[in-house]
């Protein structure tokens, strides 16, 4: 206990320490999230005025208005100042960034769909009646029309991709709805008996999840778990100097004469410094519930996985004690492992997917990832908060954590015994 104290003791005494601990890593968390709070709403869906240029006013412009207004995502805009918007407004809007997409209907859609599927279906109901005059008169030219959508430069690929195959399948819908809707008229009364323009193949998307707990992968879900884990693995770099200090001070050399055993040593900075990481963990979680949504932001949701949660972060923090140990350990000045461990552990935090999500990096960045204990252990966040995972479901990360701790722990102790007896 009275190492533990002592831990206490210098680290409530170093003003600057407690602010690299405790201060940064919240300010980092709130001010991460508010800059990527609009990326991950573009990943998941968020609210977007689409301006809408229609030349046609019949009724594929009304079908369409239809259809965007079921979109909750989705706001069609038609006029400005009170008068319809024109293509080229649209245009310049768009390319300013007023707005991220224009969509231009062009003139007598609608009357030339249907033009164009009667001329279709009047071909088709003529090669079944055999009664019929043999010359028939001139069908009328009708020129295929086009649907200009206009992008912001800067929009997603992938927004776009989506854009355009959400509207080729509603004008698909379209189409179909008017070859149906033509046949009925030609072949007259009973034809609403054989067909239906209700769409017979559609998509669902199925969640295996609980459907009494929503899980939604916002900024604050993945950035208080990934800005936690930094904080947790940053006292490394406390650590690994606090250690070095005691070393050039002779505080090591008391300790070997004295009846205190190294491993008591050792003892005492692990369960000060996991102390020290559960608190910077439930000080990210207070500001993920509680401040966020005074920002704006998508609150931190916790549930009922608390437990599970601190299991995690207290694996995490066992695992950056073992590596502040072994930095300590190996280093001879504190401009050796000051550097060395803050640069470990960016670099940990960027390969492991904390500043950007793993699934959004490279194929072999994604392959490199596993090799990060931040890796492991926001993966196992991941099973809790997204997938609902049980104790079973993060043993494999906690085992990892610490398998991780054990190895940092014995080459520590091992480079430190080689290094007495030369």
């Amino acid at each position: 206990m009275m190492s533990i104290r002592k831990e206490m003791l210098l680290l409530a005494r170093d003003t600057g320490g407690i602010v690299i601990l405790f201060v940064m890593p919240m300010i980092l968390l709130l001010a991460v999230t508010m800059v990527q709070s609009g990326s991950f709403d573009s990943l998941l869906g968020s609210h977007m005025d689409v301006l809408l240029v229609d030349n046609d006013g019949g009724d594929i412009a009304k079908r369409i208005q239809d259809r965007f207004s079921d979109d909750d995502n989705l706001s069609l805009v038609t006029t400005l100042d009170g008068k319809p918007i024109d293509e080229l407004a649209a245009k310049r809007l768009v390319h300013e960034g007023a707005y991220q997409l224009a969509i231009v209907l062009p003139r007598e859609l609608s009357s030339d769909l249907n033009v164009h599927v009667k001329q279709n279906v009047d071909n088709i109901l003529a090669e079944f009646d055999f009664s019929s005059d043999s010359t028939q008169k001139k069908p009328i030219a009708v020129a295929p029309k086009e649907i200009k959508l206009y992008f912001d430069p800067a929009t997603q690929a992938s927004f776009k991709t989506a854009v355009k195959m959400s509207i080729d399948k509603l004008v698909s819908n379209i189409e179909s709805q008017t070859i149906y809707r033509m046949f009925q008229e030609e072949l007259g009364e009973g034809a609403d008996r054989h067909f239906q323009e209700q769409q017979f193949i559609s998509f669902k998307e199925v969640d295996d999840a609980d459907d009494t707990i929503q899980t939604i992968p916002t900024a604050a879900q993945h950035n208080v778990p990934a800005w936690a884990l930094f904080a947790i693995f940053f006292i490394v770099v406390p650590l690994s100097i606090n250690i070095v200090k005691e070393k050039s001070q002779g505080t090591m050399v008391r300790i070997r004469t004295s009846p205190t055993s190294y491993a008591h040593f050792l003892f005492g900075k692990t369960v000060s410094y996991v102390l020290i990481s559960l608190i910077q963990f439930y000080l990210m979680l207070l500001v993920g519930v509680y401040v966020f949504p005074y920002m704006g932001l998508h609150p931190f949701q916790v549930g009922h996985y608390f437990f599970l949660l601190s299991l995690i972060a207290l694996f995490s923090g066992l695992a950056a004690v073992g590596l502040g140990i072994l930095i300590g350990t190996v280093a001879s000045t504190q401009e050796q492992s000051a550097p060395l461990g803050a640069t470990l552990t960016v670099v940990l935090a960027a390969v492991g997917g904390v500043w950007v999500p793993v699934f959004l990096m490279p194929t072999m960045m994604q392959k490199l990832a596993v090799l990060s204990p931040m890796n492991w252990a926001l993966s196992a966040f991941y099973d809790v908060l997204l997938r609902q995972g049980g104790i079973m479901s993060i043993v494999p990360a906690i085992l990892l954590l610490f398998s991780f701790f054990i190895l940092t722990l014995f080459i520590a102790v091992t480079y430190d015994k080689k290094k007495k007896t030369i």
